[in-house]
């Protein structure tokens, strides 16, 4: 599932969500109400190129039509890319075992207006060889409590980074992506703005090791907009 998000997955009583606009599109096809779940709730502004939810149906349409006839319902900025049938113990957050996400950052000097809610400018000049140093100190399991925005519900904040990679794109944007087994609140954004810190030259990257161990959120960098942010996969 492909989704431009300016207003959240969550369903909400009288707004307009991801979930309920999918919902109300299998209900036109299926006719029957149906609890949509998602692999993660996506905020506000958030976007997704590989978000995946699962629904059961008693419904007789071919698999192979599913997502076709569903997007035949649904507004241009979400997109079902496919559609499968799994088992019945399948849940598409709970049996998750990697996800990974990506931040965009426009790095070049007068931004974009096309682009301007798909990613988020910084016009100062970032170092990436110092964030591709920096990255690096992510990878493995941690207690990430320090990257974690108040208000976060999971009981435990540690968390495994199987991959952290820092990529220069050739047109002024820079690519920060993370695979994880799992995510905290607000956490990528957190690090990509900790990492914009090291680009800027206020922190070196040596000191992210002790940003980790210190778990305190006063430590690491700001919440960086949630523009930039993108689910990219999913994988089970």
């Amino acid at each position: 599932m492909m989704e431009k998000n300016s207003i959240g997955w969550q369903k909400q009583p009288d707004k307009l969500n991801i979930q309920g606009t999918i919902e109300k599109a299998i209900e036109t096809i299926t006719k029957e109400q149906v609890d949509l779940m998602a692999s993660g709730r996506t905020d506000r502004g958030v976007h997704a190129l590989g978000q995946v939810a699962n629904f059961k149906t008693n419904s007789d349409l071919p698999i192979d039509k599913m997502a076709i006839a569903i997007n035949a319902n649904l507004k241009k900025s979400i997109r079902i890319l496919s559609a499968e049938e799994v088992n019945e113990n399948f849940h598409s957050r709970l049996t998750c075992k990697k996800k990974t996400y990506r931040y965009i950052i426009n790095n070049s000097k007068y931004g974009t207006a096309i682009y301007r809610n798909l990613e988020t400018h910084i016009p100062m000049k970032l170092d990436v060889e110092k964030m591709k140093e920096a990255v690096k100190y992510f990878e493995g399991e941690h207690d990430f409590k320090a990257f974690k925005a108040s208000g976060t519900s999971s009981k435990s904040s540690i968390r495994t980074i199987y991959k952290a990679e820092v990529k220069q794109m050739p047109d002024d944007r820079i690519y920060v992506e993370l695979t994880g087994n799992g995510f905290l609140y607000n956490m990528v954004r957190i690090i990509t703005g900790t990492l914009v810190e090291v680009g800027l030259g206020k922190i070196e990257p040596k000191e992210i090791e002790n940003i980790i161990k210190s778990k305190k959120r006063e430590n690491a960098g700001k919440t960086l907009p949630p523009e930039g942010l993108y689910l990219v996969k999913v994988e089970y």
